[in-house]
């Protein structure tokens, strides 16, 4: 724009201004006002044009000062004033002048506007985390004086509300935008600053109410995107695609962003072809993007078709062959195709290919989250070893992941049933991490699987400390189970349960109730509990497998059992326990070969767990293969003796050994009649 008509629409503004304040503002002298700002706004484009020169600069702020004194209502001349300081670098002659101003009247309104621009401009930068504290409190103190002086100025309480925001004070930044939303009801900024707040406290539905009702009455692009990031925020991601496509509507300047935002809220809606079909269309626009192919590799990944995910992942790499993300898409292909242990160390090739001496702080974190990915890699292939081994490797990386690497090697050593190993390294994190909330739940869940729940009951009873604390009563839920003390398990989750803000919270309790009930045998009340689950989630797998297993072993409802079980699969295919409860199902319907195959499959996931090895012993008998299903039997009992305490079931063993002693007897009979 010409800077004459710059200048026209900013007197114009000005005017504007003015006249919509004369009503309720002290008598000024416009004509002064508007005389000395046209010249300051003249001065003001010398300077700029000329390097901020410094006579020029002087006559614009001189003038600025006699425009303001001819009408101080008006926040725009102080803007500009600020403006003007802080381009020049002059803001500490800014800072000087405004407190001088103030020493005689301490009420002057344009010198407190003065040092509040002043104050803001040098906080920072909240994004990055990059904030002036000093500045921050300076600028807060500033609008608030504004505030209590204009007290219908919304720009001044808008801008308070943000720099509440930016120091984490969420209480007064909430009042703050009340308060623009008390004088301009249908303020956006306001409506979307305060669901920002909403989301920050964790009300994420308040929030999206919220953007909601602002997108409902006066949509526009900016209110439904941030209805989109609120929605995703509560993973409520086909509502935040909804809200995308209409921001579409708007033909917004960032569209191809918006097309990007909308495929990945797709594809975490499990929209698969929905989304696929949006990258497609920006790989058409655009061949060069590496992240879209990328997508396009994990869609098909998810919908296993793993040639076309290689094909996709393949561009996407030659694009950018140095990206570890692109490179990590290989390792989950390779996992998704069951091919764990080529998983495994392609990830260990990409850790040695990208080591070096020293990582800024965003490539530690990233490596040691690669690492952890490869520990559970080798966990998933009983390579106990070698998963203690990556952890180890985390905690050389990162001296501060100490806590959290103790933590996973004692996890790793009791998944490994290692419990000697598991219990010294226990003792050593005791020791050193002494007061480590993660490390004692991780320790008391070791010493209630050793048999000593009341000892752990006991320490996390201290660490509750008289306390509401969710988190500790589901330990304690956990610690109870292991010692099978239901009644105080029953408590715990009670507990836990009015502690729960939400009904995703809740889910966690619902399940380990819905487990403890299936323990005692209280097969009906169980069932309520996993219902509860997938009435929030429908899509869990734990939940549809726990209730499929559970019909399966008492012989009822047995289609149903199968459709749940196979709908688990469905969500995480190869699952160990998973396919042993198929395999189960399938046994007592009599498809004794598909009970067969799919319990030899659960057999290669999970081959430590004796009740598989008993389901596999019980089909091979009923097929007659007697000597396999005896080896299946001896498996399931030496599995059982290097059980801990927690996981031994007598009863379980006592039906073992029967039905062994049986099978031997049968076996030397058949030998006995071929002899």
């Amino acid at each position: 724009m010409h800077k004459a008509l710059l200048m026209v629409v900013g007197v114009a503004a000005f005017v504007s201004q003015a006249e919509a304040q004369q009503a309720s503002a002290p008598k000024v002298d416009r004509a002064t006002a508007y005389y000395h700002y046209s010249l300051a706004h003249m001065y003001a484009e010398q300077a700029g044009s000329l390097g901020n020169r410094g006579d020029f600069v002087n006559r614009a702020i001189e003038n600025y000062k006699e425009a303001i004194k001819a009408d101080p209502t008006t926040s725009m001349l102080a803007e500009e004033l600020s403006d003007l300081y802080i381009q020049s670098g002059r803001w500490r002659e800014a800072v000087t002048d405004a407190e001088e101003t103030l020493k005689v009247n301490p009420n002057d309104l344009a010198a407190h506007r003065l040092l509040a621009r002043v104050f803001t401009r040098q906080v920072g930068d909240a994004q990055r985390g990059k904030i002036d504290e000093n500045m921050l409190r300076r600028a807060i103190e500033q609008y608030l004086k504004i505030t209590t002086l204009a007290p219908r100025e919304t720009e001044a309480w808008l801008m308070l509300a943000r720099l509440y925001k930016a120091s984490d004070n969420s209480v007064d930044a909430e009042k703050s935008y009340q308060a623009v939303l008390a004088i301009d009801p249908a303020n956006e900024d306001a409506l979307t600053g305060l669901a920002l707040v909403y989301a920050d406290l964790g009300d994420n539905k308040r929030a999206a109410d919220l953007l909601k009702s602002l997108a409902d009455r006066s949509p526009t692009a900016r209110s439904l995107h941030a209805l989109a990031v609120a929605y995703e925020q509560m993973r409520e991601f086909n509502l935040a695609a909804q809200a995308l496509r209409r921001e579409l509507e708007f033909n917004p300047v960032n569209e191809r962003e918006v097309r990007r935002n909308l495929a990945q809220d797709l594809l975490f809606a499990q929209q698969y072809d929905a989304s696929l079909a949006i990258y497609s269309e920006l790989v058409a626009d655009d061949p060069a993007d590496a992240l879209a192919y990328l997508r396009i590799s994990q869609l098909y990944r998810q919908k296993r078709d793993f040639a076309k995910a290689r094909e996709a992942g393949d561009k996407a790499k030659a694009l950018e062959p140095n990206s570890i993300e692109i490179r990590f898409n290989e390792v989950n292909i390779l996992e998704a195709e069951d091919k764990v242990r080529d998983a495994a160390q392609l990830l260990k090739d990409i850790l040695a290919g990208t080591a070096k001496r020293n990582y800024n702080q965003a490539e530690r974190a990233n490596r040691a989250d690669l690492l952890e990915r490869l520990a559970a890699l080798y966990l998933s292939i009983e390579q106990t070893d070698s998963a203690v081994e990556a952890y180890r490797q985390m905690g050389e990386l990162d001296s501060g992941l100490g806590p959290r690497v103790s933590a996973r090697v004692i996890e790793a050593y009791r998944s490994g049933k290692d419990f000697v190993k598991a219990q010294q390294e226990a003792e050593i994190a005791a020791r050193k991490y002494a007061d480590d909330r993660m490390l004692r739940f991780v320790r008391n869940r070791l010493l209630a699987e050793m048999g000593k729940s009341d000892e752990a009951a006991t320490d996390l009873k201290k660490l509750l400390g008289g306390k509401e604390d969710r988190e500790i009563q589901l330990a304690l839920a956990e610690v109870y189970e292991k010692g099978r003390k239901f009644d105080d398990m029953a408590k715990a989750l009670d507990a836990a349960e009015k502690l729960s803000d939400s009904d995703e919270a809740r889910q966690g309790v619902w399940f380990m109730r819905g487990a403890m009930f299936e323990r005692t045998n209280r097969v009906e009340q169980a069932e309520v509990e996993f219902r509860k689950v997938l009435k929030v989630d429908p899509d869990s797998a734990g939940a549809m497998n726990y209730i499929g297993y559970m019909l399966a072993d008492r012989n009822l409802r047995l289609e149903e059992s199968l459709g749940l079980i196979n709908k688990a699969l469905d969500g995480d295919p190869g699952n160990g326990a998973y396919l042993d409860s198929l395999g189960w199902v399938y046994y007592r319907m009599g498809r004794l070969d598909e009970a067969e195959r799919n319990l030899r499959l659960a057999i290669q996931k999970t081959p430590r767990d004796p009740t598989v090895h008993d389901h596999l012993a019980d089909v091979l008998m009923k097929q007659s293969k007697v000597k396999e299903a005896v080896a299946q039997w001896e498996v399931s009992l030496k599995e059982w003796d290097s059980s801990s305490p927690a996981e031994m079931r007598p009863e379980e063993i006592a039906k073992v050994k029967t039905k062994l002693e049986g099978a031997r007897v049968r076996l030397a009979r058949e030998n006995g009649t071929r002899n």
